[in-house]
Order: C-alpha cells, then sequence, then structure tokens
C-alpha cells in the first residue's frame, strides 16, 4: 500500500510497540507444572513497562538507521539491536507465560494477555539461531531497501520502476511488463532466507505454544484464531459484489484500449493497472474516468505549481539560473523540494490541529525524512515512527513528491503520528493501536474528509460545482484506491498464514502467490505462469519486513465506520460521502478520547465507545459507495463479470 504503520525495527514489530490485544481462551490457563513465578506479576508487568522505555530509544534509533543510511554497518548495528530486544521478548513472553490471569487487577491481566502474544516475529530462544532470525531480517529489509532493476548499467528504484507504470497514457504495453517484470527480480535473492526465516520464526512459535506464526498473528485480535479467519471472511463477503463490479469495468476498458492483451481469462494483466501490486489503481483514472472533465480535481498540478513558484523564488535569491553553477542548481531544486514536503505535510497537520490535537513536537520537522537523500540508500517507503514511550520525538520517513498521492499519505502518516501523541500517557505495554487496524484506520478516516469542499478551503482547488456525473467521477477516484485495495489486503496474509502453517510449501511459493491474486483480485501475469525461480510476494516491502497485512484490509472497513460515527458526531445532513469534519472539535474531542485508549482494554469496548457497536461491519463502506455500486451495474449490463480463477 502506499503507506504502512511505523514498525520501527523488526525488533519492535516482533515486540511490545506492536502490541494488539489478545486474550485467546487457550493461552489464559492456570501455568499447571510450571514452576512459580520469581515475582508476583504486577512486578514483572512493572518491569517490562520501564524494560520497554529505557530500550526504546536505541531500538528504534538502530532501526532509523538501518532505513535511513543503508549500508552493511547500519546493518550491522540494527541486526545487534534487534538480537538484543529478540533475547529479552523471549524472557518476558517465557515468564508471562507462567501467570494465570484470574484474580489479577485489570490492567495487569491485560498486560499478561499482550504480552502472551506479543510477537510477530516470534524468535527461538536458542541464541545461535536467535542471532541467525536478527540476521537475516535485517539482511531482507536491506535488500529490499536497495533494490533497483537493471538493464545493463541502466539502474531504476522503486520510485523509477513505480513511474513507468503509473504513467499509464503515455507507457506502452511492452515498456509497463518489462518495468513489472524487471522489479520483481529485485525478491528473487530473498527467497532462500524467506525460507529459512518462517522455519526460525515457527520455532519461536511453538515454543511459545502456539501451531506456528501465522497463529500467533491472527491471536491478536480479542478473539480466538480460529473465529478471526472467519471474521475476514465475513467482512470480506460484505464488499466482494462491489470489489467485481469494479473489476469488471476495468476489465473491459482495458481491453478497449489493449484488444486481448487487455484480459487474461477475465483477469486483470498485473502490469496494467498503473500500479506494482495493482493494489491502487488510481493512475488508471484518464481510462476509467466515467466523465470525461467533470468535476476535475487538480490537485497534483496545483501541488507542482506550488513547489515550481518556491523554485523560482530561491532561483531568483540566489541572482538567476545563468549565475549558478550545476552542483548549485542541484542544491536549490533540493531546498525547493524540502520546502515543499514541509509545506504538504504542515497542511495535513493543520487537519488535526483544526480537530483539537496538539502541534506537532518542535523536532519533528528537524529529524523527519521528507525528501529522499541524494547521497545514500533508503528505505522510502512511507512510515511513522515513534521514537521513545514518553511522545516528544515522533518522525515520519517519506520520499516526498509533490503530487496528490502523495498529500494524502502525508495525511494517513500523521494519524499514526497522532495516535502515538494520544496514547503517550498510558503504559509502554498498551502504547498500541486497539488493533493493528486501528493505527491504520485513523489517518484514512481523515483522507476520506478530505472531500471537493475541503480542498477548496485549503486552496488546492477551485468551489467544484454539483452534479450527478461530478459525484460519480469523485467516487470512482476514491473507490480506485479503497475498494481496489481490499482483495490485496487479504490475500498477503492468506499466502503468509499458508506458509506457516505448510499447507504452501517452499516448492509452491509462487504458485500459491498467484491463486490467491487470482481467486481474491480477479489479476494474472502476461505471459503465463511465473515459475518457482520467482518470489513475487518478496517483491511487496511487507513480506520481507515482516508486517502482518490484514490489518490494512480491517484499516479499509474501519475508517468508514470511523467516519461515519466522526460525521454524525459533527451533525452532517446528507449523503454520507458528502461530510467534511475539518475543524469540528465535537468529532475531534470523540477521535482523541477513543485514540487515548490504545491498546489498554479490549478493542471491541474501544469500537463501541466510538461508533456504537462491537462489531466490524461494512456497512458504511457500501453506503459510501452506493451511488457508484448502481452506476457501475448499469454500466456492466451485457458484460459477462467475474473471472476463472482456475486458469491463473
Amino acid at each position: 500500500m502506499k503507506s504502512q504503520r511505523a514498525l520501527l525495527a523488526l525488533a519492535i514489530t516482533a515486540g511490545l510497540l506492536a502490541l494488539s490485544g489478545c486474550k485467546p481462551s487457550d493461552q489464559d490457563a492456570a501455568p499447571g507444572a510450571a514452576s512459580a513465578p520469581a515475582e508476583d506479576a504486577d512486578a514483572f508487568v512493572a518491569r517490562v513497562n520501564q524494560t520497554v522505555k529505557e530500550m526504546t530509544p536505541e531500538l528504534t534509533a538502530a532501526a532509523w538507521l538501518g532505513a535511513t543510511y543503508i549500508n552493511k554497518d547500519s546493518q550491522r548495528v540494527e541486526s545487534a539491536a534487534n538480537e538484543r530486544w529478540l533475547a529479552k521478548n523471549n524472557e518476558f513472553i517465557a515468564q508471562a507465560k507462567t501467570y494465570a490471569t484470574e484474580g489479577l487487577q485489570a490492567d495487569t491481566a491485560r498486560a499478561i494477555h499482550l504480552l502472551k502474544t506479543s510477537s510477530s516475529m516470534p524468535a527461538p530462544r536458542d541464541p545461535a539461531k536467535l542471532k541467525e532470525l536478527a540476521e537475516i531480517a535485517s539482511r531482507m529489509g536491506a535488500t529490499y531497501g536497495a533494490g533497483k532493476w537493471c538493464v545493463g548499467e541502466d539502474c531504476k528504484d522503486i520510485g523509477q520502476v513505480s513511474e513507468i507504470l503509473a504513467d499509464t497514457q503515455g507507457s506502452s504495453y511492452d515498456e509497463m511488463k518489462a518495468a513489472w517484470e524487471g522489479w520483481h527480480t529485485i525478491a528473487q535473492p530473498m527467497r532462500k532466507d524467506y525460507q529459512r526465516f518462517v522455519e526460525l520464526t515457527n520455532e519461536g512459535a511453538v515454543e511459545m505454544g502456539f501451531a506456528n506464526t501465522g497463529d500467533v498473528w491472527r491471536a491478536g485480535y480479542d478473539m480466538p484464531a480460529d473465529d478471526f479467519k472467519a471474521e475476514a471472511d465475513r467482512l470480506w463477503g460484505q464488499v466482494q459484489p462491489l470489489y467485481e463490479q469494479l473489476q469488471c469495468y476495468t476489465r473491459e476498458k482495458l481491453v478497449e484500449k489493449y484488444g486481448e492483451q487487455g484480459s487474461v481469462d477475465g483477469m486483470i494483466p498485473a502490469h496494467l493497472t498503473g500500479n506494482l501490486w495493482q493494489q491502487d489503481w488510481g493512475n488508471l483514472w484518464p481510462l476509467l474516468q466515467p466523465y470525461e472533465g467533470v468535476g476535475s480535481l487538480d490537485v497534483t498540478g496545483a501541488l507542482k505549481k506550488q513547489r515550481d513558484s518556491i523554485l523560482a523564488d530561491l532561483v531568483s535569491k540566489a541572482g538567476g539560473m545563468g549565475k549558478l553553477t550545476a552542483s548549485q542548481q542541484v542544491e536549490i531544486e533540493r531546498q525547493a523540494d524540502l520546502e515543499m514536503a514541509t509545506r504538504m505535510t504542515k497542511l495535513a497537520e493543520s487537519f488535526y490541529t483544526g480537530l483539537g490535537m496538539p502541534a506537532l513536537p518542535e523536532n519533528f520537522y528537524a529529524d523527519s525524512m521528507l525528501v529522499q537523500p541524494r547521497d545514500r540508500d533508503v528505505v522510502c517507503h512511507a512510515s511513522a515512527w515513534p521514537m521513545n514511550t514518553v511522545g516528544d520525538d515522533v518522525r515520519i520517513k517519506m520520499c516526498i513528491k509533490p503530487n496528490e498521492e502523495e498529500l494524502t499519505t502525508i495525511y494517513h502518516e500523521l494519524g499514526h503520528v497522532y495516535y502515538y501523541l494520544a496514547y503517550k500517557d498510558q503504559a509502554p505495554i498498551f502504547q498500541s493501536g486497539a488493533h493493528d487496524g486501528f493505527h491504520e484506520a485513523i489517518g484514512d478516516t481523515i483522507v476520506l474528509s478530505m472531500t471537493p469542499e475541503y480542498l477548496a478551503s485549503i486552496g488546492l482547488v477551485d468551489k467544484p460545482a454539483v452534479s450527478e456525473e461530478a459525484v460519480i467521477n469523485g467516487q470512482m477516484r476514491m473507490a480506485l484506491a479503497k475498494v481496489a485495495f481490499l482483495p490485496f489486503g487479504l490475500m498477503i496474509d492468506q499466502w503468509r498464514w499458508g506458509v506457516f502453517d505448510g499447507s504452501i510449501t517452499p516448492d509452491k511459493y509462487n504458485q500459491a502467490w498467484w491463486e490467491l491474486k487470482a481467486k481474491y483480485q480477479g489479476v494474472a501475469p502476461a505471459g503465463g505462469p511465473r515459475g518457482e525461480e520467482f518470489f513475487d510476494a518478496g517483491a511487496k516491502y511487507h513480506v520481507p519486513g515482516n508486517t502482518p497485512y490484514t490489518r490494512y484490509f480491517l484499516s479499509h472497513i474501519l475508517q468508514f465506520q470511523f467516519y461515519k460515527s466522526l460525521c454524525d458526531a459533527s451533525g452532517h445532513e446528507g449523503p454520507l460521502y458528502t461530510c467534511n469534519f475539518a475543524n469540528n472539535p465535537e468529532a475531534g474531542k470523540r477521535y482523541w478520547a477513543m485514540m487515548q485508549r490504545g491498546a489498554s482494554q479490549p478493542w471491541q469496548q474501544t469500537l463501541k465507545e466510538l461508533t456504537g457497536g462491537e462489531q466490524m461491519d461494512a456497512s458504511a463502506v457500501l453506503e459510501y459507495f452506493a451511488p457508484l455500486q448502481a452506476w457501475l451495474q448499469e454500466q456492466n449490463q451485457g458484460n459477462t463479470c467475474g473471472w476463472d480463477a482456475a486458469k491463473s
């Protein structure tokens, strides 16, 4: 996806700052034959909280270096920090399992629950294997971050490859296919490492009392792991008909443009969606827009115009372009990029402060990475970072460019940052989202409020004209990001759960990946099946980065629930999709109150406090997109929708 939750380091990802609530019944049994704990539960939890508070700054600093200064030295530092934390976390998990929770204070009991399932990267107790796991994790992250598609000496990083795919009008079919295939070569060296990674984390999971790593992940949702599988399927069932209509419309438009090359047995060719992973189809807008030019919102054009104005001003102050050396010109270009990135970030900050939330700490802009450095490899993938547990050092890491997608990504990432600030007074064990999907939904709820009226209010577009055609155009734009993403958000962990439980064996990694992409997305590679010499899953950051991904699917459900509740709180009247709660103090008050809870109570309780219900529900998604769904059904009449996933 275009952005991710800041999962600091693989160490922190594996540990306490990435916790989600969990209390499966089989994890809460009395310790039985286990030796009596050396300290009482309250003292143990206090010690864990203090240790996390003390270790976090070192761990996050090592992870920050690993992501923003990619070289062998930073890998070594990051790996060593990971190893220290994994060893300490193993100790905490082992001791947590010796406590029965009956009779404990509520906060202590919940902390014990969270500790028992605290690791998304469960590590073996054997020191040599733990060290091996930390090294593999760091190596895979660095391989992805430094990945480039090279043809001879011409090498392109992920940003340059993405630009080729994004130019769906200017790039040819063959150029896009070559770029898509080229990027996927970066993952091939990871395949052996990933197989060993699975073996090691599964061993750690078994030692923790789970069947495998996937079982650990699913246990983090305040319900039994098997029940969570059913819950994900239920939510997908609610939105699947809407997605299938969008897929059908998109496929037919691609066939109109590319002829028989626009479809693979009813599925969309993987390189034609304008996105490396087919998770966001926004770059197909020129092809898919329902009513050309109606309600057009050229946010990207407005941002680029601002950036050009900044550059012109800097050049003028320097005496004109003719007086600058080549190196000075490059430096001034960089100054313009940084000033524009800062301006975009402050615009996003103003939405949150307009709701009554605090201004960002003074060091935020000095310490964040807002543009791509010129002198080193970095992980450009957008992320937000809490550098400690007291809330005075929060950052984002992005390579911001002046376009609409990057702007909305900043609003999303600041959602993480403000969540960190909201729950900073919770004990470190509770400094996380109610569950991990909450963390992803916070900022995206804000993005839903970036209506045409809001964009006009901040001077990025003119006041839009209102018409049925403009509504459909606006909904299509949103659906190409939100609805197109839903099956992708689900299938990545469907693949990993199978890898972890052994139902997907190493000799079928790639085959299973494409079977799931066919089943859920209706997407297939052009040119026939991709063999096992490839490791296409690894071409997506979150796989080598070991970030559980179902959180993003859940966030795409929750954000519409949150949005509807905040719109109701703000007194909004009219269709849901027209709601903009910017600058509404009541909406801000209710949102902040929910965010302050962190992981201190089961997510169902936190959800109820905001929405009135304890169940995740996609009905708000369907309500929001009701006009578009009706329009798509009308457009698709006479076409055979659906696809034969068995042919993938």
